[in-house]
Formats: structure tokens, sequence, C-alpha cells
């Protein structure tokens, strides 16, 4: 990377060293190190390099929290490095944050830390006090977020604060309601209170969640900074043996100058040539806009655009497959723009199983001519359960359960084989992406279902009609 830099005319104001970690060898500049070299170089170069601590260990006490973490034993745990003074954990301390909570006066919270680490390579070890150019990790502020400041609380000084991103997409976790709720063995939480204790958990050191509640107490909105990251999180609870069920993500809003805004994202795709239009042809109704267009590596070539966060939803998934999984794509928030109108969501409806029961070949075989199934022959279904895409853009409600019935004829044209085409695989990604306002994502620890919000017709129909 760094000769393609050098080639392309651009200024590098940083040291290049050259490194075998495995071997703990190094050389400076671009090159393979010797056999007789060690790791002499990238040390000189860091000494050279990154300048010294300039606090003063006896200024009164200035640290800045730049990252959060948690502990199952002693909570959210605040992580920087102190600027000017000493922190001890045996003296009292100010947490000076930018927005007072509830009862604090001036947002400032004075006591002792409850615990107080040092940084030794990749250990934290518990010490007594931590000198200015120090980094340190301090237990005992559940209050604390990134960009406060722990200062003296004789003479509190807040430092230049840090800003996060805020979340952009937001989506509601419940309880699984299903009747298949439950019934897989590796399933180990199922309540509403488990549901709550995970998530929170999770933001004590996930500073890009925010949660919320809604008029159900069985179901928690749950915000973040894209797609990508609520299905991970999803992912690890389902690996850790929740049931859960979940709706199609939705961009959270500004009002600006009395205009509905929305965020977009500057979007950099990496793809071999031969996928380039295939690239622009997936952004094209998506509203993406294209910035620039240049050359990368041999073979590939670098598209960069502008596209609003509704429209990156399922986008991922989708160059993955356009691209057979060659394309590398980064993404970051860019602000917000005017409303952009209605973007193109799925073309067809849906097939809603009206029983439950085992899916049959014979059913599956007489209604394959419908639409595209996401189940295999065999498999249990419930009354509500989204089975597959219809050709047309309606519901459409089918009996996949039934049979073939038993008569004494037998000729070819009643015993042939029959031939199904493969199902679409409904990973986590596609099955939020492709859902709609009225569909959730049913996700267990050994299966991912789409589902109706109502699962019986009667009360869909009447939630229509209102």
């Amino acid at each position: 990377i760094s000769t393609q830099l050098v080639e392309a005319g651009v200024d590098l104001d940083f040291p290049v060293v050259s490194a075998i970690a495995r071997d703990g060898r190094s050389v400076s500049g671009i090159g393979m190190p010797g056999a007789a070299d060690d790791l002499t170089a990238l040390f000189e170069a860091i000494v050279k390099t990154i300048p010294a601590p300039t606090g003063d260990a006896d200024a009164p006490l200035q640290a800045i929290v730049n990252n959060l973490d948690a502990s199952e034993y002693l909570g959210r745990l605040a992580i920087g490095r102190v600027q000017n003074g000493t922190l001890r954990s045996s003296e009292q301390i100010a947490l000076l944050q930018a927005q007072p909570a509830p009862g604090v006066p001036g947002g400032i919270i004075k006591r002792k830390p409850g615990t107080l680490y040092s940084v030794d390579g990749l250990k934290r070890v518990e010490t007594e006090e931590i000198v200015a150019g120090d980094l340190f990790v301090v237990a005992g502020f559940p209050e604390v977020e990134i960009g406060d400041t722990l200062g003296s609380p004789l003479d509190p000084r807040p430092l230049e604060r840090l800003t996060v991103d805020e979340p952009v997409l937001r989506m509601t976790f419940g309880v699984n309601t299903s009747p298949m709720a439950g019934k897989a063995k590796e399933s180990k939480y199922l309540t509403s209170r488990h549901l709550r204790d995970r998530l929170n958990r999770e933001i004590l050191g996930n500073v890009s969640i925010r949660l919320a509640n809604t008029e159900s107490p069985d179901i928690l909105e749950v915000a973040g900074r894209g797609e990508l990251q609520l299905a991970v999180l999803i992912e690890t609870m389902r690996r850790e043996g929740y049931e859960l069920q979940v709706s199609r993500p939705e961009v959270i809003t500004k009002e600006i100058d009395g205009k509905k805004h929305e965020p977009y994202e500057e979007v950099i795709v990496d793809t071999p040539d031969e996928y380039v239009g295939a690239v622009t042809q997936a952004l094209a109704p998506r509203k993406g806009l294209m910035t620039d267009m240049r050359p990368g590596d041999n073979g590939r070539t670098i598209i960069r655009f502008e596209c609003p966060s509704r429209g990156l939803l399922g986008l991922r998934s989708e160059l993955l497959t356009q691209t057979r999984g060659t394309a590398l794509i980064n993404q970051r928030h860019e602000g917000y723009v005017p409303w952009v109108g209605d973007l193109p969501h799925r073309l067809g409806g849906a097939m809603v199983a009206d029983r439950m029961g085992p899916s049959t070949e014979y059913a599956m075989d007489n209604l394959q001519s419908r639409g595209q199934y996401f189940i295999d022959p065999g498999e249990t279904v419930y009354e509500g359960m989204v089975i597959g895409e219809n050709a047309r853009n309606e519901e459409m409600l089918v009996n996949i359960c039934r049979e073939k019935k038993l008569t004494n004829i037998r000729t070819h044209s009643h015993d042939e084989i029959v031939k199904l085409p493969p199902k679409r695989d409904m990973t986590l990604e596609t099955s939020i992406e492709w859902i709609g306002p009225d569909e959730l994502v049913e996700v267990t620890p050994t299966a991912i279902r789409v589902r109706k919000k109502s699962l019986k017709e009667e009360d869909r129909r009447r939630e229509s009609r209102k």
C-alpha cells in the first residue's frame, strides 16, 4: 500500500517499518527483514516518532475518557489517559459530564474510584495511583460516557470533549411468541427479563448502542450505527442461547429547518473490474450518487459514492452475491440530507402458511410455480409463518402441509418423482432486509424464520382495515 501511495505522489508523514511479528524481526523501509534483524528498527521508530507525555503530574487532575468496557463484577469501566495531575484510588475525584444526570448539580459527580487499574502490556494491573501520561482503567462510575473528564473536586477543569457518532438505525427486539418458541435444546433464555438484562449488559461497554422502552414491556427499541452492527449483536445473542424476534430496521430522522432529514453515508467499494457494472446497477435504484471512480490494485476498481442509510439495507449481501464474494465495502456516516422519498423494496408478496404441521413435497410441488420457497420439504411450519416469496405483489395464504390422497390408482403420472427447485437461503442479514413493516424475523439458536407480526389471518385483516 505504501509503495502505491508513493507512486501516486502522496506524501507520507510517517515512517514505514517492515516486520515479521512471528519471528520478531523488523527493518526500516519496505523490504524483507534478514535473519540477523530483530525488533530494534520498530522500537527506534516508536521512540523517534511518538512524542513523550507533556502533562504536569503536580497540576490539578485532568483525565479524558476515550473508551468504555464492562466487567461482570465491576460494571462499567472508564478507559483513558491522564493528561495532567495524578489519579489516586484513595482520593475523591470528580466526573465532569456533558449532559448532567438528573439530580446532579452542574453535571459533576464526586466519589472515590471503586477500583483503579494501570495498563501493563496487554494486562490490567490494580494500582494505587497513575501519573500524567499513563493509561488508566477505573471502575465505580456507572454514569460515565466517552468524552467525559475525570478532574479534581477542588479545581474541576473539563478537557475538550470527544464526540461519538449517533445511531442512525433502530429496530425492535422482542420476546419470541411463535408456537416454536423454546423447543430447541440450545435455547436457554426466553423471557423479557433475560432479554432486557442482556441488552443492558451490552450498553455498558458498547457506546454506539442505545436502548428505549416501547408500549409493550416485552419489546425494546435498539438503535445502532448500522445494519451490520445490529446483525452482529443478534447473531451473538442467538449463539449465547437467546430467542427473540426482531423487526425491519428503520432510519432515525431529524427535523432540520422545518424539513425532514435522514442520515446518509459515504461508501467505498473495492471490486474487480468485471463487476463495476453490477455495482453501479445495484446503487442506482437505491439513490446512490457516485462521486469518484479510480483504479486500485491490478484488475480492481475503487468506487466512492454517497447513499442514504435506508438504501444501504441489504446492499452488502447483494454486492457480495453479485461480485461472488470479491468486493470490499467500507462505509462512514457523513451527515443528514433531506428525505429522498420512497426506495424500492422487494417485488413479491409473502407466501404465508395457514396451519401448523410438517411441509410436504406434494403441496410444495403444486405451489412451486407461484413463488420461491424459504423452506425444505419436511420442515415444521405454523400459522402465520412466511414460507416463501410470491411471484405477485400480494400476500398469499397457502396450505403447505397438504398430503396426497391415497387411492388404488397406479399410473406413471401419479407416481412421478417430485422435483423442487433449491430454496432461497434466508440468512439473518437477508431476512432483516427482506421483511416488511408487518413482519418479523424469529431468531433462535438453531433456526431463523420469517413470520407475520399477527399470526392469525383474521387479526391481520382487522389491522389492515384500521
